[in-house]
């Protein structure tokens, strides 16, 4: 089996994202090397998508895919993160419209409570601000379900907290 191959066997096996620096260290070789392998892999056709936490297989055939409009507040990003993954969805992006820069996408990846927690640690240990800061809270999501029932049960929870976005 050659590098390339074990390098998608890791992220394959791996029920969290898997970072270039341990597959480099699993694999004997420098986290350039990696992102080197990955490049090419995905030249090859393999979907890998990087996330902030590390590379994971794209698996939305397996789920349906949806897009939520929502708006809050920064001090409601945390309940409606967790909302969503609580609930069945993985949230894989973050869509705002910026009047400069067009769409504006950031990959998120999340699924569970733990992929959340780490997402607001970083947020806090790096001083960041989330892309809906840039438009008043605004955003977009691609969210994924397992099936139509899941979906419906996020958007009605979303809806009675009110971070579902109604246009009036």
């Amino acid at each position: 089996m050659d590098r390339k191959e074990k390098i998608i066997e890791e992220i394959k096996k791996s029920e969290k994202p898997v970072s270039a620096s341990a597959l480099a260290k699993k694999l004997g070789v420098s986290r350039q090397i990696i992102v080197g392998d990955v490049a090419l892999i995905r030249a090859s056709g393999t979907n890998i998508i990087a996330t902030p936490r590390g590379y994971i297989l794209d698996n939305h055939q397996l789920q349906h895919t949806y897009t939520l409009a929502v708006k809050h507040t920064q001090e409601q990003l945390a309940d409606e993160l967790y909302t969503i993954v609580d609930l069945g969805g993985s949230i894989i992006d973050v869509i705002v419209e910026h009047p400069i820069y067009g769409q504006l996408t950031g990959k998120l990846h999340l699924s569970s409570r733990y992929d959340v927690n780490q997402f607001l640690k970083k947020i806090t240990h790096d001083n960041a601000k989330p892309l809906s800061q840039l438009t008043n809270g605004l955003h977009l999501h691609t969210i994924q379900c397992l099936n139509q029932e899941t979906y419906q049960r996020i958007v009605d929870a979303l809806d009675e907290k009110g971070y579902l976005f109604k246009k009036n």
